[in-house]
Order: C-alpha cells, then structure tokens, then sequence
C-alpha cells in the first residue's frame, strides 16, 4: 500500500500544489467560506462522495465507507482565512495554513479512492468554518455529525521555530487560549475638577498592574497579557468615562487556565473598581488544551516512520498556540485525537501577512495521513 501511495503523491504532484495554489488565492473569512464550500463540495462529487452541508453556516462532511464494517475515523481541515494588512491593503488571507490543511485533505480521500482502497469502516471528511473564530469545531459539533467518532486525525503546518522541512510529529500539544475583552464605566468632567468625575484611566493603570501581578506554577507554562487599550477622545482636557481593553491568556493545561481566569476575573475588578468605576470582564474567544491520544499516535508515528524515515520522525511540540480542533476530544472524552505536526519550513511565522512554507510539505502531508488512516482502518476493523 505503501508502495502504491508513493507513486500516486509523486504522480499528482503538480496537480496537489494547482490545489494549493487554487485556495490560497480565494481566501475567505470564518463564517464566510461559501464558495471554498462550493469548491469542496465539487470535488467530492468528482469523487462519488457522499457529503452533507449544513443551513446555519459554511462547511461541508463527506462520507466514505461503511460503519457496519469497522470504526468511524474523522480526517478534519479547517477552511478560513484571517482578515489583515497584507502590503498596505486589508484583505483575507491564508496566512496559517488551512490552504494547505485542506489540500492535503482532500488528496489524502483522492489518492487512496484512486488506487482503489476500500476502508474498512466508514470515513467522515470533515472541512471545518471559522478555526480563528475559535467557534467552528463547536459549530460542527452542534451538528451531531461527529458523535459517534472513533478517531479523528487532523494536520497543522509548523513554523521554522518548531520544526523543519522533511519531519513530522504525532501530535501538537497546543496549549487553553482565552481572549478576554474589558469595559470600564466611570463619570466624565473637566480636567479642572478632577474630583467631579472618576476617570477610567485610572482605572486602566490599576487593572494593568493587578493583571501582571497574578502568579501562576512556574514549572508549568502559562502567561497573562494586557493586549489593547482604549480611552479617552481628541479633547485633552476632559476626565474619560469609558475605557476599553483586551487580555491575553494562555496555559499549558485546562486546569491551570481555570485557576487563572478565576484569578484575572478577581483581579480586574477589584482593581478597576478601587475609583468605585464600574468594571465588567468577558470572553470573546476560548480554545482548550490538547489532550493525549497515546493509541492513535503511536498509529500516526508509524505512518510518518514510514512515509519519511526514522529522521523524519520528530517528537510532538509543546506550543503555547491554540486551536479548536481540541473541543472535539473535549466533547467527548473517549475519542481518540490527534493532530499531526507538519515541517514546512514555514516563515517568518504562522499569522505573518507574507508567510510562506514549502509546498513540497504538502506532498508528505498527503502520504502521512493516507497511511495513518490505512493502518487504523487495518488495525481496528
């Protein structure tokens, strides 16, 4: 099978990086990937693939094989595009990958359909919306379509901090990210009467110091940051009366960002109200730590052992990003996840406007994924 998966990557080659190169240039935003859904969509019906989409948001879930004759095994790829200043122009732009994540995807189903393997269970193909909302995986989720998930296996390119081109990991232990938006009401007045007023600057100052006083283990990662902040207009002579900021959290383990957020929560309000201000503190986005799948990973180090080599192989990074993908598991405890770690050679960085990686990454993408999913359907038909 090995052999047979080989030839056809090297064969499709020009025709995975034409994919590549298809998405990249007609990226859309989270919730608006309607015609990256179109496209999909296309492609599985080439395939005779069997797909849903759904009436409340982009995406779309293929289906493959039969359930009555093994386990359920997910292959997931987010679709969206980040909104940013590339080159003085604000745009959607695949600046994190998720080109490439449902490239290989969709070549992974193609190549195995194509060389005519017939799973031994039933596959779900699973082109996920909205990964940066950090609401997409909870969107499918709400579906129903994974809830009876056996395993499910996902992809991430690396930057070139991480890991090379040419290796892989079995995992990325992608750490709980919370995104905290803050609101300070206080009373306006001159400047002259400063007592006539509370100023939410003040405020701002306190919330500030407070929030990176908090203390967490040190010997586990985690960190807390002030990331905006907003007051006051053109006037310089008038007390502010509202205030805005953001922060940023992240930690290692679910746990830690429990305690932490509890901590951040106490902290803000207490300090920002010591001018008896109003302070009010909510979440805009969250993403939970990754959790071990040790099974399904020792699967997927086969698979890169043999698509690359014992040098190929690489352990699984420990990153303080974040990532949806981990809600699933998080739904439901006794699925066995991971998602794969893909060298690159990505630069300068992951969210960097002009990032950009090798494509031949892609091409071992494909091989990875293609054997990872033989060998589960093998193993546990």
């Amino acid at each position: 099978m090995i052999n047979k998966i080989n030839s056809w990557v090297t064969e499709h080659e020009e025709t995975i990086k034409s994919t590549y190169h298809h998405l990249h240039t007609n990226p859309e935003v989270s919730w608006k990937e309607v015609e990256t859904t179109k496209y999909l969509c296309s492609k599985l019906e080439e395939l005779d693939i069997p797909y849903e989409t759904f009436e409340h948001h982009t995406g779309v879930v293929g289906y493959w094989g039969n359930k009555e004759a093994g386990p359920v095994v997910g292959i997931r790829a987010d679709m969206d595009a980040l909104w940013q200043l590339v080159d003085g122009k604000w745009q959607a732009n695949h600046s994190c990958g998720h080109d490439g994540h449902m490239t290989t995807v969709l070549h992974v189903i193609t190549c195995l359909k194509e060389i005519g393997y017939q799973p031994k269970g039933l596959i779900k193909i699973i082109f996920q919306p909205a990964e940066e909302s950090g609401q997409g995986a909870n969107a499918i989720i709400e579906t129903g379509v994974i809830a009876d998930l056996d395993y499910l296996l996902g992809l991430h390119v690396r930057p070139i901090q991480e890991m090379p081109f040419g290796v892989a990991s079995p995992a990325i232990y992608h750490g709980a990210t919370t995104l905290l938006k803050g609101e300070v009401k206080g009373v306006q007045a001159h400047g002259s009467r400063p007592n006539l007023g509370i100023n939410v600057v003040d405020s701002l100052g306190a919330i500030i110091q407070a929030v990176n006083s908090i203390k967490m283990d040190p010997t586990i990662s985690a960190s807390v940051k002030i990331t905006m902040v907003r007051a006051g207009g053109d006037n310089l002579n008038i007390i502010p009366d509202f205030a805005e900021f953001g922060i940023d959290v992240r930690a290692e383990r679910n746990e830690v960002m429990a305690k932490l957020l509890e901590d951040i929560s106490h902290a803000a309000i207490t300090a920002g109200s010591f001018n008896f201000a109003e302070v009010k503190l909510e979440p805009q986005a969250s993403m939970v730590a990754a959790e071990a799948s040790p099974e399904l990973e020792e699967i997927v180090k086969e698979a890169i052992v043999e698509a690359l080599g014992e040098n190929g192989f690489v352990t699984a990074p420990v990153t303080p990003g974040g990532e949806d993908f981990h809600f699933y598991k998080n739904t439901y405890p006794n699925l066995q996840a991971t998602m794969v770690g893909l060298g690159t050679g990505l630069s300068p960085g992951l969210h960097h406007p002009n990032m950009s990686f090798n494509l031949d990454a892609l091409l071992n993408g494909v091989k990875i994924l293609s054997i990872a999913l033989v060998k589960l359907l093998e193993y546990k038909a």
